[in-house]
């Protein structure tokens, strides 16, 4: 296999260092030569660090661009997200599938060093075999990782610590915020994957999110990140199929509405799961609406729809 994630990720990740004071990161070497780009926890960070941060972790297969959104006549910040290889830049790469919890040190890890680590069986059904001499991997955290993290993290990926890259950005920063929200075609795929459909037959993907707020403190971020995807997201999905009733009866199983947890804002539903996201309904975590559209028949198929009041309420309530 030609392509290669992460050395895709390391080009990007060399540009953005190499122009971090203009879009407001910051970059350090940790004591074992682990590179860290801040996004957003001391450093600024802002828009482009944002988008820089969300291509990253689609290694390149992805492109983020910035637009309005009009929603039931409400203006809204927002951004889009189209690939034409949405199983591997989403599932691949993009998912937030590791669960980085070592000597106290606690955050998900993201992007393409993960399809290096393999913890997860998802790349099994992705029939994914990556290579590549350094690693890429993107953290949802406001604190960096110590020396001793990196080096597991490193040890993992099979590569040295010297040629590990750390991409990091708290929930609570503008950053944080966009590549949470251009995650919106990976929720759609993963929703997908949840439900067996063999994610390799998406052939095209294009997605819309609304920007949400900066929250004052990480915990409400993550309600007003969810929102934005679950209330907000809306997606349009290319596939190979041959059997229509099959893809009408399938997106209605798709976006967040289809869940018995869909209705109230993240952040109520979280509390009422004791803050422990393994009491939610794992079939919430979705797009407001969803389209697919079949390339052998070219007919479309649409289910859910976008919910200002619960937006408005997580957002400016």
């Amino acid at each position: 296999m030609s392509l290669s994630l992460n050395e895709s990720a390391l080009a990007l990740a060399d540009r953005l260092a190499a122009e971090a004071e203009p879009v407001g990161v910051a970059v350090t070497t940790l004591a074992n030569g682990t590179r860290l780009i801040d996004c957003g926890a001391k450093a600024p960070g802002g828009f482009e660090a944002g988008r820089a941060f969300a291509e990253i972790c689609m290694a390149g297969l992805g492109s983020v661009a910035y637009a309005p959104a009009v929603l039931e006549g409400r203006w809204l910040p927002a951004l889009t997200v189209t690939t034409d290889r949405p199983s591997v830049a989403c599932l691949a790469s993009q998912y937030a599938g590791w669960r980085i919890d070592r000597d106290g040190y606690f955050a998900m890890g993201s992007g393409p060093g993960r399809a290096l680590i393999r913890a997860e069986e998802l790349y099994d059904d992705l029939d994914w075999d990556e290579h590549a001499s350094a690693a890429v991997l993107c953290l949802e955290t406001r604190d960096p990782p110590p020396p001793e993290v990196a080096d597991f993290v490193a040890e993992r990926a099979g590569v040295p610590p010297a040629a590990l890259t750390l991409v990091m950005a708290p929930t609570a920063s503008v950053a944080g915020g966009v590549q949470i929200a251009a995650r919106v075609v990976e929720t759609a795929l993963h929703k997908l994957h949840e439900l067996d459909f063999d994610v390799r037959r998406v052939v095209a993907g294009f997605g819309s999110c609304p920007l949400p707020p900066v929250a004052g403190d990480d915990m409400a971020a993550i309600g007003r990140t969810n929102d934005a995807v679950l209330y907000g997201g809306q997606v349009h999905l290319t596939v190979e199929s041959d059997d229509d009733d099959a893809l009408r009866a399938l997106v209605e199983r798709l976006p967040a509405s289809a869940s018995s947890d869909y209705g109230e804002p993240f952040g109520k539903v979280l509390k009422d799961a004791e803050f422990d996201f393994y009491k939610i309904d794992p079939l919430l975590f979705s797009p407001a609406q969803i389209r697919l559209t079949s390339v052998g028949s070219g007919r479309s198929f649409e289910a859910g729809a976008v919910n200002l009041e619960v937006l408005e309420r997580s957002f400016w309530g």
